[in-house]
C-alpha cells in the first residue's frame, strides 16, 4: 500500500482520472436538473437522488465491461482511436444537446430519462477512466466516487470555468490524446513489437496523441460554421422593412 502511495505513476493516474471526471462528467448534472424541472417541489429531491443512484450504478456496470473488454487483443487500439475521437469532439463548438431533454411530471419518468441520458453521455467518460486506470480496479472505484460530487454539485462551476477559460477544454482534449497514445502501445498485439525498444517511445506516442488531438480539433473548430447572432438578423430585417416602405 505504501509503495503504491509513493509511486508517481499512481498519482499521475489519479490526477488524470480527476481531470477526466471534471471535463467529461459535467453535463450529467445538467441532465438531472432538466429531467426533474417539471416535478412537483416535494418530488424533486427524490428524483435527483434516485436518478444519481441509477446513473452511478449504470456507470459501475459500464466500467466493469470496459475493463474486461480492454484486455482483449486489438480492443485497446480501438479504444485508443475512440479516445482520440472523443478528445477532438471535446474541442468542437458545443451543440445545444440539452434542449432535447424533456422534463417529466412523474417521478419514474424523470428517473428513466436521467438513466437513459446518462447511459449515452457517460460512455466516453467510462472509456477514458478505464484507460487511465490501466486495469487497476481500485483506481476505477476511485474514479466513480470522484464523479459523484462532480455530477451532483460541481458541473455548473466547471461549465462556467470552461466558458471563461477555453484553455481548460484544450487541456482536456490534449489529456485524452495523451492517454490514447499510451493506450495504443499497451495493446496485447503491439506490446511484443516494443520489447527492447527505448522507454521514451511511450512518451513520444502520448505526446503525438496530444498534439494530434489539439491540431485536428483546432482545425475543425475553425472550419465549423458559426451561428449568426440573432441581433444581426433582426437588424437586417428591420433595414429591409424600411426599404420596402
Amino acid at each position: 500500500m505504501l509503495e503504491t502511495a509513493l509511486n508517481p505513476t499512481f498519482w499521475i493516474s489519479v490526477l488524470q482520472i480527476i481531470a477526466i471526471d471534471i471535463l467529461l462528467g459535467g453535463d450529467n448534472a445538467i441532465v438531472i436538473a432538466l429531467a426533474c424541472r417539471r416535478l412537483p417541489e416535494a418530488q424533486r429531491k427524490q428524483g435527483i437522488f434516485w436518478g444519481v443512484v441509477g446513473a452511478i450504478g449504470l456507470r459501475v456496470i459500464l466500467i466493469f465491461f470496459a475493463l474486461q473488454l480492454l484486455a482483449i487483443p486489438f480492443l485497446k487500439i480501438v479504444g485508443g482511436l475512440l479516445l482520440l475521437w472523443i478528445g477532438i469532439k471535446l474541442l468542437q463548438p458545443e451543440e445545444e444537446v440539452h434542449d432535447s431533454i424533456e422534463g417529466s411530471t412523474h417521478l419514474l419518468g424523470a428517473i428513466r430519462t436521467i438513466i437513459i441520458a446518462d447511459a449515452v453521455m457517460s460512455l466516453d467518460n467510462v472509456i477514458a477512466v478505464a484507460a487511465a486506470a490501466k486495469g487497476d480496479l481500485g483506481l476505477v472505484i476511485f474514479g466513480i466516487l470522484v464523479s459523484i460530487p462532480i455530477v451532483v454539485w460541481g458541473s455548473k462551476f466547471v461549465l462556467k470555468l470552461m466558458d471563461r477559460l477555453p484553455v481548460v477544454i484544450t487541456f482536456g482534449g490534449a489529456l485524452l490524446g495523451w492517454i490514447a497514445g499510451d493506450m495504443l502501445l499497451g495493446d496485447a498485439v503491439v506490446r511484443p513489437y516494443l520489447e527492447g525498444q527505448p522507454g521514451w517511445l511511450k512518451y513520444a506516442a502520448s505526446t503525438a496523441g496530444a498534439l494530434l488531438v489539439m491540431a485536428i480539433g483546432t482545425w475543425l473548430a475553425k472550419r465549423a460554421p458559426r451561428p449568426q447572432p440573432p441581433v444581426e438578423v433582426v437588424a437586417s430585417g428591420a433595414q429591409g422593412d424600411r426599404q420596402h416602405e
